[in-house]
């Protein structure tokens, strides 16, 4: 059965979505962006700021579903300049530690709000 996720520990939809659907044991988190939950502002800093930001969204959304980093099985990380990858690659690595889940990687032309990176995920609870 499908159940709606959602958190106030992280942004707000800025659209028509939910931040997280749940369906049985797997949970499908929509990109996060880095705003902040509190104030829908884009967080100080640069790429690294960002996607902690996008990534701290992450884990909170995947709590409240019952799910860790441990149980993301794929993520995909948009990001609008290649140039940041190293950057944006070290954060990741420091949420997942030795859980890594499959990734796609890709540089955008654009992303809402002109952030750096907005990240999603699908995690299988066990």
């Amino acid at each position: 059965m499908k159940q709606v996720i959602h958190t106030e520990k992280a942004p707000k939809a800025i659209g028509p979505y939910s931040q997280a659907i749940k369906n049985g044991n797997m949970v499908f988190v929509s990109g996060q962006v880095p705003f902040n939950p509190e104030t829908m502002e884009i967080v100080e800093g640069g790429a690294k700021e960002q996607a902690a930001r996008s990534l701290e969204s992450l884990k909170e959304i995947l709590a409240e579903s019952g799910a860790t980093f441990a149980d993301v099985v794929k993520t995909t990380v948009f990001i609008s300049d290649m140039n940041d990858f190293a950057e944006i690659n070290e954060v990741y690595a420091s949420f997942f530690g030795e859980n890594k889940p499959a990734r796609s990687c890709v540089e955008v032309a654009r992303l809402p709000r002109d952030v750096k990176v907005e990240i999603e995920a699908i995690a299988i609870i066990k």
